[in-house]
Formats: C-alpha cells, sequence, structure tokens
C-alpha cells in the first residue's frame, strides 16, 4: 500500500501537454460564462457545484488530481507514502509556498486546515476525512496524518476541495464566534493557495479573479503559473445569450452549452466546441418522504417511482435533450465511476409495467406534482417537458417551475419540494462521495430526498474501511443493486461536458470531476 510519487515526474502531467505545439503568450484577461453564480467559496462549509468550480482555482491541496482525473500528482506536497499497515499518511511540504498574500504556507496551517475539514461539525464533506485521527507536524517540511482505520480512498480525499489548505491566522483573526460566521467573514475576502485571487464580485453579475503572483507552479516558459493576468465570470443563466456573447466575441468561453447547439458550434468559425470526458450524470430527484408540508406525498410510495422510471422513455430523452450524446445511466453513478456495475437503462421504458405499479400503489388514476428546473436552462427545460409528456400516459399531471439557482438551491436543501431537475459530477476518483451524497441517509439524508436503507448505511459504513478490493466492489455493488432499485431518482443519461471556447483560448481543461482548470489557460493576442 505504499505509494510514493516525486515532484519531478508529474509536472509534465499537471500542467498537461496541450499547447506544447504552441508558444504561450502571457497576460489578458479571459472573460467567461457561467449559467449560475457561486454562493459561498468557502472550501468547507459548501455543497454546490456552482462554489466547487471556482474554489480549485483560489485553494490548492496537497496532492492534486490528474488531468485525466484517475490518478495524483503533486500540489503543495511534493511526495507522500502511505504505511505498510495503513494506519498513517506521511507527506513532504513544498519549499516556499505562499498563500495569495505572500505570507508562507507553514505545516501550522496544514494541520489546522484539515482538522477543520475532518470535524464532523463543518460541512458535509467531512465523510471524505473519516479516517483522519490526528494531524501533526514532523520535522522541517513533514505531515503525518494519523487514521484511526486504514481508508483505501485517504490519498484521492486529499484532492478534494474541502482538503484545500488554507491560512490559519487570517481564518481565525476574521469576525465571528463560530467557525461558520468566521467563515462566512473570510470568504468575501478570502487568502488562498490556488493560482487565482477574488479581486472583486457582484453577486448575480460578475465575479473577477487575478493571478496570484505568489504561485508555485511553474509554466512551459520556466515563469509561475498562471498565464492569465485574471478571469471576469459573467452570469449569463439564459443559455441562448451565453451563445450570443460568445459569437460576438463579447466572452471567451461559455460552459454548460445545450447538447442542441453543440453541432451548430462545433461548425461556427473562430469557435472550438469542446466536448470534454466527465462523470457528469443528469437524473431527477424526487423528495420520497411522506408529506411535504402537511400534504401526503405519493412519491413516498415505492411502487411509484418505479412506475415512473419505467414510463420515463430514457432513449428518446437522450435524443431530444441530447441529440444523441448521451448515453443511459446504468446505475445511480457514472460508468466511469471507479467499482460502477450495471449495463443499460437502470429501468427500461416498458408503459404497461408502469401503469400496473400505478395501480398496485394505488394511484391508477395518477396525482398531481411538480419539478424545479433552471430558468434558461434549454437542456433541463427539455428534459422535464419530455417527462411531462411522458409521466401524462400514467395519469400524472406535472408541473413545471422555472426558477433561479439560488431558489432551487434553498427549497432543495430545506426539502419543500417534489422533484428537482439533478445533476452530478464526481470530486474523487472513488465510489465514495457520490454514495455518500446519493445514498447515505445519515449525510444529508440521500441527497436531500428523505431515503433510507439502514443494509445501504451498513454497507456504506463497511466499505470506508475495507482493503480488499473484491470484498470493497461487493458492497458496492450490493448498494448499487438495493439504490437503482427502490431509490429516489429517476437516472436519465450521462455526457460529456460541453464548453465552447473562443479559438484564441488555448490551454483550458475542465477534467473528468468537473474542475474548471484555468491555471494553465492563454491567449492569443
Amino acid at each position: 500500500m505504499n505509494t510514493l510519487i516525486k515532484s519531478a515526474f508529474a509536472a509534465a502531467l499537471l500542467l498537461g501537454a496541450s499547447s506544447a505545439a504552441l508558444a504561450v503568450e502571457r497576460g489578458g484577461t479571459m472573460t467567461y460564462g457561467r449559467y449560475a453564480d457561486s454562493l459561498f467559496l468557502d472550501p468547507v462549509l459548501n455543497d454546490a457545484n456552482v462554489d466547487i468550480w471556482i474554489l480549485s482555482n483560489l485553494y490548492d491541496t496537497l496532492i492534486l488530481p490528474s488531468d485525466d482525473g484517475k490518478g495524483l500528482v503533486p500540489g503543495l506536497a511534493t511526495e507522500w507514502k502511505v504505511a505498510d499497515d495503513g494506519m498513517s499518511v506521511d507527506l513532504t511540504l513544498r519549499d516556499g509556498i505562499m498563500f495569495s498574500d505572500g505570507s508562507p504556507i507553514t505545516q501550522d496551517d496544514v494541520v489546522w486546515s484539515l482538522k477543520r475539514a475532518a470535524n464532523p461539525d463543518n460541512g458535509i464533506w467531512n465523510f471524505l476525512l473519516v479516517a483522519v485521527d490526528d494531524v501533526v507536524a514532523n520535522g522541517d517540511k513533514g505531515i503525518t496524518i494519523k487514521l484511526k482505520h486504514p481508508d483505501p480512498a485517504i490519498l484521492a480525499a486529499l484532492t478534494v476541495f474541502n482538503a484545500a489548505i488554507m491560512p490559519k491566522k487570517q481564518f481565525e483573526a476574521s469576525e465571528g464566534a463560530t467557525d461558520a460566521d468566521k467563515a462566512k467573514a473570510f470568504a468575501e475576502h478570502p487568502v488562498g493557495s490556488g493560482p487565482f485571487v477574488l479581486k472583486s464580485w457582484e453577486r448575480g453579475s460578475t465575479m473577477e479573479l487575478v493571478k496570484n503572483e505568489h504561485y508555485w507552479a511553474k509554466g512551459e516558459d520556466g515563469q509561475p503559473l498562471p498565464y492569465l493576468d485574471g478571469i471576469t465570470f459573467e452570469l449569463l443563466p439564459d443559455d441562448a445569450t451565453r451563445i450570443l456573447k460568445l459569437q460576438s466575441g463579447e466572452i471567451d468561453g461559455a460552459e454548460l452549452i445545450p447538447y442542441a447547439r453543440v453541432e451548430e458550434l462545433k461548425n461556427a468559425s473562430g469557435i472550438n466546441m469542446e466536448m470534454f470526458p466527465s462523470t457528469r450524470i443528469a437524473d431527477v430527484i424526487m423528495n420520497v418522504r411522506p408529506q411535504i408540508e402537511g400534504k401526503d406525498n405519493p412519491l413516498s410510495n415505492e411502487k411509484v417511482r418505479q412506475a415512473m422510471n419505467y414510463a420515463a422513455n430514457k432513449e428518446a430523452i437522450i435524443q431530444i435533450v441530447t441529440h444523441g450524446v448521451g448515453t443511459p445511466m446504468s446505475s445511480y453513478m457514472s460508468s466511469a465511476t471507479p467499482l460502477h456495475t450495471g449495463e443499460g437503462a437502470v429501468f427500461p421504458y416498458d408503459l404497461d409495467k408502469a401503469k400496473q405499479l400505478m395501480k398496485e400503489a394505488g394511484f391508477e388514476n395518477g396525482f398531481s406534482t411538480s419539478i424545479l428546473v433552471l430558468a434558461g436552462s434549454q437542456d433541463e427545460i427539455g428534459t422535464a417537458t419530455a417527462l411531462q409528456q411522458m409521466w401524462a400516459q400514467i395519469g400524472i399531471k406535472l408541473e413545471l417551475q422555472q426558477v433561479d439557482n439560488a431558489t432551487r438551491t434553498q427549497k432543495y436543501r430545506d426539502g419543500v419540494f417534489d422533484m428537482r431537475a439533478g445533476a452530478w459530477t464526481d470530486d474523487i476518483a472513488d465510489p465514495n462521495e457520490i454514495t455518500s451524497y446519493y445514498v447515505y441517509s445519515k449525510n444529508i439524508q440521500a441527497v436531500h430526498s428523505g431515503w433510507k436503507s439502514d443494509r445501504a448505511d451498513e454497507l456504506f459504513e463497511a466499505s470506508q474501511k475495507e482493503t480488499d478490493p473484491k470484498t470493497r466492489a461487493d458492497q458496492y455493488a450490493e448498494i448499487q443493486k438495493i439504490y437503482n432499485a427502490t431509490g429516489p431518482i429517476i437516472p436519465l443519461y450521462e455526457t460529456p461536458y460541453p464548453v465552447a471556447l473562443n479559438e484564441k483560448v488555448h490551454g483550458f481543461l475542465q477534467i473528468p470531476l468537473g474542475n474548471n482548470v484555468f491555471r494553465a489557460a492563454w491567449m492569443d493576442k
């Protein structure tokens, strides 16, 4: 179980070779169109992609994921080793590393950051570090993470955003009596260890990042990264507006391009339409609590959920919404996630079976329900409209409620929703993250749905300590079997990440774990 990685070997992997044929140019500000604004820029106390995909540009971790999302490369640590008995990890910090304000990154900062991330009172991602018993300094540059038990995913966990290294002194000097209060104040003007620094943030409009003059990594020209002077994120929730601004040259990149426009942009002059490999899934998340705001909830009935799954023609939705780009989900997790099992759609289309299940559930005449979709999202609205027509065949009347991201997120977290269009991307090359979020009831009540399986909880807890690969694979196979049959989602499809870029942009990468990597991006002058 020994792992030792040297920085010289991994530097090429980290920085990639996408720009090797061109001479990189420094300077300039890249403007990038986002579908939704961030909510809270603290690495530990958040659970939204709109935050996570910004955090990786503001903060660094000891270990970074490789560009293919499957491996590990040095970050703030240059090497690491797991003890033979699996009960500790030793890491060596990089020389001369600094935070964005020029203060040194110390062993004390690392110890404090990891202990804060592992604290069960802080956020929902602490389960990734649940095996951590203590973190201590070791010599001049060493860090030792002592474990309560062997953890098969501990190294991968150190690449995740919540394990980011933060400045203890600056954080603790922030206003507030509690960690949450201090985090709120600190996140308004964060001091990080990543390639960029937050300059300004006009909520609901724009966010400006500028280069971290003290960043440790070097580019192809031997000078410190990043190449760009900065990034300006523009909030453009409407898909068509993002594309128009890209076509006119007002912005340099745009995320979450609707699949109906992909082919058009592939053929457009001056634009590179990228389809980055991903672990992204699209689903519908159901609230399965017996009552919602005092009213009986038909979705709490397992047979109703199964009927809705059988009545949802996933292949048709893939053609309608993704124009054939997607593939059916064969589990709640992406087929690119380690230990995934299954082939084909979890529930193949079977309208007769759906009608029979509705009858058995006592809802032969159907019922009315609703789904929260993001206003301006062509893909979400298209998916919900297709489901509206499909479920009408089994008597279900579906109301589409188009809302902004902040409103939907709050209703979702508060448990006052019927259904919502959902999407997920792994942040770690291990199935434990999505399983904790979707399945494990003790975390966030299984993707905020209220679903619970004692057996699935038991299996997940056991898998967190299991180091035998076959036994752990068997545990996850059983978890998937339980959840796929009775869980609170309509698994729809998995797709690559569609990102459109002006042809003058080079070196931008969205890795399969979702991170938007701007540190090696550059633009033609």
